[in-house]
């Protein structure tokens, strides 16, 4: 899966809920690179858990279920819910987890001609090295207002509250795990997209690409 061409790499980290994926997607689009959203190897280890009904707090269970984590489990079509992500959020805490899947996102990265990959620890674990480093956020007032707006739409009944208080929550573990904690990479830029619709945060992120690239000459 490696090679040895030069590889341009996009890596995108943040919170939920702060347009990473999107982002991501869009900038692999106009860039030509294949996309990874490497929160799909958590989400779809956690789902496997669940609906197995294993503990997602059994760390070398959930290490097991990594090591043998089959790329058509990531082609589920329930791990796009604010439910998956609390699910990837838990068994991303597991050393035996992120090291089962290490591999596999570096090789994928390593592949000419690049790749565009977003996540939570792409910039400052996965992909120390990448030419471009961007770290997408929000409030998490914003944040979870995006979600409960985007739930509502599909129909269900939800609290804003309660998701505010889910997003708080998740922030503050994600940032204060023991392995990998949710952060920006030290050369990161940081997009906030707070106030910006979609197209603007596409645009601003072309130009944070353009500016490295015009730098490396």
């Amino acid at each position: 899966m490696t090679s040895s061409a030069p590889s341009f790499v996009v890596a995108i980290d943040g919170p939920a809920a702060a347009g990473k994926g999107t982002l991501a997607l869009s900038l692999a689009e106009r860039l030509g690179l294949p996309h990874l959203d490497t929160g799909l190897l958590y989400r779809a280890i956690g789902k496997l858990m669940e609906v197995r009904g294993f503990d997602l707090d059994d760390a070398e269970l959930a290490g097991q279920f990594a090591r043998g984590l089959d790329p058509e489990d990531l082609k589920r079509d329930d791990l796009r819910g604010r439910e998956a992500g609390e699910l990837a959020s838990r068994v991303a805490v597991h050393p035996q987890v992120r090291s089962a899947l290490f591999d596999f996102q570096r090789a994928f990265a390593a592949t000419a001609p690049g790749a565009v990959l977003d996540g939570r620890d792409i910039g400052t674990v996965i992909c120390p090295d990448a030419q471009v480093k961007i770290y997408v956020t929000a409030s998490p007032e914003v944040r979870a207002r995006r979600r409960t707006d985007e739930l509502a739409a599909k129909g269900r009944d939800v609290d804003y509250a309660r998701i505010l208080a889910e997003t708080v929550e998740r922030d503050e573990r994600d940032a204060n795990r023991a392995v990998a904690p949710l952060k920006p990479a030290d050369d990161a830029v940081v997009l906030d997209t707070s106030n910006l619709d979609r197209d603007a945060v596409l645009e601003a992120a072309l130009a944070i690409v353009a500016a490295k690239r015009s730098l490396e000459g």
